[in-house]
């Protein structure tokens, strides 16, 4: 009887562990964590690493360990050059790679330890924008402070202050939370480290030859702005089989590192006293069947439309810039030129994210070729200072436990 007695009792004891074990984890996601962020308390400042406290998941969301996050420029336009007065204080970054750390009530589709990437764009799948083979747009996503670059909702504070997230997600911090249409998984393989420039620049200038664009095979493409999303932009006219691909910019220093990805001929708009798409008429015997603008400049945009071929040309507005208006004459269109814009290289962000780091993985897809410097999280401003002169840069957040409140 005893030893009978002895054994129930050790498997009762066995069942509570097992219990406070499932328990403990299900607690962690009511907990606020305080962690390290780096946040921009004003525009055209250094942004301040600061311990900021973020909000468990509440229904629909997914608290996230950010692993990996890189500098985009886009980060920069809202710091140094949109400046949106309701756009501060805030926690910068966009393009990341993590770990689900805990989940809300009704998440089904994630669960702790999911290898995940965050979303700017949402995909509901269930809306009709979702639904549609036209758009990449989600009714769902929030669009109602675009000009602010966050919604007004966020899950982060910082010194009593409510610290807004930009786009929505906010990667300059140690953990975050995002709707859970703003996540997707991807292969638990994937080195975070690398993987993460896909949640932005590089599907973002790929997609816009591959699926704005739709490069044809034998075709010449031009590409202005040779950032990392003009180098995808090469790389995605190069896969889909143009036969020349014109590299375009006024640091001749890019030019090396685009013959990488696939460019054929390199013009420096400084070399020359005739307009750029002057130069490149010339050189393609009236202008080149597709064009990418990856700068953000409405001047820049009018060039590469002029630059293409009047009766069927191509020209895609892939930069981004809230600051000034473009125009054209109609006649630059009327011939038959196409002038459309891309977000996100026109992929639908949870299916088309995973796609990309397949192909990553399956070596189909340079990712490592963009990266020049690994860089620890309380490095940011030196990574924002070396992507302002002209360098395109990824930085790696240490991973230190943060204390719990």
């Amino acid at each position: 009887m005893c030893l009978q007695t002895s054994r129930k009792v050790l498997g009762h004891l066995r069942n509570f562990v097992a219990t406070c074990i499932v328990g403990s984890k299900g607690l962690r996601s009511h907990l606020v964590i305080k962690c390290k962020a780096a946040v921009a308390w004003e525009p055209n400042k250094p942004v301040t690493i600061e311990e900021i406290e973020v909000a468990p998941p509440e229904a629909d969301e997914v608290r996230i360990k950010i692993v990996a996050t890189s500098v985009c420029h886009t980060d920069l336009y809202h710091l140094f050059e949109g400046m949106h007065k309701d756009g501060f204080p805030v926690v910068l970054g966009h393009e990341a790679a993590g770990i689900v750390e805990s989940v809300g009530s009704g998440v089904t589709e994630f669960q702790p330890g999911d290898k995940v990437i965050p979303l700017f764009l949402a995909q509901c799948r269930d809306c009709r924008f979702c639904k549609s083979p036209k758009t990449n747009q989600c009714e769902k996503a929030w669009s109602h402070r675009a000009d602010a670059m966050s919604p007004l909702r966020s899950r982060l504070t910082c010194k009593g202050k409510k610290v807004y997230q930009f786009s929505g997600i906010s990667t300059f911090s140690e953990y975050t939370v995002v709707k859970q249409i703003n996540v997707t998984k991807i292969d638990p393989a994937a080195p975070l480290d690398k993987v993460c420039l896909l949640g932005c620049g590089i599907c973002t200038g790929y997609g816009a030859a591959v699926n704005t664009a739709k490069v044809d095979a034998g075709s010449t493409c031009a590409v202005f702005g040779l950032g990392a999303i003009g180098l995808a932009a090469v790389m995605g006219c190069k896969n889909a089989g143009a036969k020349r691909i014109i590299a375009v910019d006024i640091n001749p220093d890019k030019f090396e590192k685009a013959k990488v990805f696939g460019a054929t001929d390199f013009v420096n708009p400084k070399d020359h006293d005739k307009p750029i798409s002057q130069v490149l008429f010339e050189m393609t015997n009236g202008g080149v069947d597709y064009s990418l603008e990856c700068v953000g400049n409405v001047g820049v945009m009018r060039s590469a439309l002029e630059s293409t071929i009047p009766a069927w040309g191509v020209s895609v507005i892939v930069g981004w810039t809230t600051l000034h208006d473009f125009s054209a004459p109609p006649g630059d269109l009327i011939a038959g030129r196409t002038w459309k814009g891309t977000m996100f290289g026109g992929f639908k962000s949870k299916d088309g994210v995973p796609e990309m780091v397949n192909a990553y993985m399956n070596k189909k897809l340079m990712v490592d070729e963009f990266i020049t410097d690994n860089m620890t999280f309380d490095q940011i401003n030196d990574a924002i200072e070396m992507m302002k002169h002209g360098k395109w840069y990824i930085f790696t957040i240490l991973s230190h436990p943060p204390s719990m409140s």
